[in-house]
């Protein structure tokens, strides 16, 4: 199986205490399951959230995300 890298920022990044995790290529829903499964505090911020996948909006969960792929989890920021 190949990996995706999961990159976290703003609120996601301080719920994680990490800035990105490596996992293995799954549906997007799938992907943030296994990082509230490692990061329980991420499931509080999850809802509030936009996702970039490879640097495009993505608002499909079911998506099957590629090995190879990035995902950045972008929380609300404040200010605009």
């Amino acid at each position: 199986m190949e990996n995706v890298e999961v990159r976290f920022f703003a609120a996601a990044r301080a719920a994680t205490k990490i800035e990105q995790i490596t996992v293995d290529s799954a549906t997007l829903l799938e992907i943030l399951a296994t990082c509230i499964a490692t990061y329980p505090e991420l499931e509080r911020v999850i809802p509030q959230c936009s996702f970039l996948i490879d640097g495009t909006v993505n608002h499909d969960s079911s998506l099957v995300i590629k090995g190879g792929s990035q995902v950045d989890v972008l929380p609300k920021f404040a200010g605009g």
